[in-house]
């Protein structure tokens, strides 16, 4: 994917100094409309005088709206506040870290991206569990509603990207974002049209007639996958790579 200029324009005017910043979302996950936002995701270090002085710096990053008529989303953490996150079984700052599609970069994000697999547990799957069910009432809600018009295809394809990825996660030990790509493992024939209507049409592309229930009967089968894959899973219980980020901060806050 080609990064288009004005995304490096956005790290130019972030007013802190960036570790890196990808992209999240839609992109990232394999299935971008056409009019589909993008969502720059990373981290930001504070100087030392808004760490240990009275005024505090900004630990969050928002930011949002139309630039150069591009709608873009950005978040960016503090790196201890992030460093918190990668400890605390987030699977969503993990993708971050590890997403292909870079706009900034530099060697600490190296060496964070090589940290990352030592912040993976089998509890992650909890995360993506979580995730799921979300998605899975977002879907039903759109499913049921008379005011919101057909369901969306946008909801059902996070639930199935959601449920792979965290499946993917506790058998390979490896995150892996991108819906197709997982689909090559996992083969579901519904995959590939699902992705090319979203993709063909718009963000809010809806589907001609949504089997309730044979999705519904999916989206059980691969919760229940994906806990079983959580029970079987050889990935360790706790994180071991606390030292190595606290190391890496402190090198960040001293550079």
């Amino acid at each position: 994917m080609n990064i288009d200029p004005r995304l490096h324009q956005q790290i130019n005017d972030h007013p802190y100094p960036l570790v890196f910043a990808t992209i999240s979302g839609a992109h990232l996950y394999g299935f971008p409309s056409p009019d589909s936002d993008f969502d720059l995701r990373g981290i930001h270090l504070l100087p030392l005088e808004e760490i240990v002085g009275l005024k505090e710096g900004r630990e969050t990053i928002e930011k949002s709206g139309i630039y150069d008529g591009m709608e873009i989303d950005l978040v960016t953490h503090d790196a201890r506040k992030f460093f918190g996150l990668m400890l605390k079984k987030n699977g969503y700052v993990m993708e971050q870290v590890l997403s292909p599609l870079i706009v900034h970069t530099t060697p600490e994000h190296e060496e964070l991206k090589a940290i990352a697999p030592t912040c993976l547990t089998k509890y992650h799957a909890h995360h993506y569990l979580g995730f799921a069910a979300t998605q899975w009432k977002l879907f039903q809600k759109d499913c049921h509603s008379v005011d919101t018009g057909p369901p969306r295809v946008k909801p059902l394809l996070y639930v199935y990207r959601v449920l792979l990825t965290g499946i993917h996660l506790m058998r390979a030990g490896e995150i892996e974002a991108n819906l197709a790509v997982l689909n090559e493992t996992f083969n579901l024939p519904y995959i590939p049209e699902l992705i090319e209507r979203k993709v063909s049409g718009t963000e809010k592309g809806t589907l001609d007639q949504a089997d309730l229930v044979f999705h519904e009967r999916e989206y059980e089968r691969l919760r229940v996958e994906l806990e079983q894959a959580f029970e079987q899973s050889r990935l360790p219980e706790n994180a071991s790579g606390g030292a190595a980020l606290n190391d890496l901060l402190i090198r960040l806050r001293l550079k």
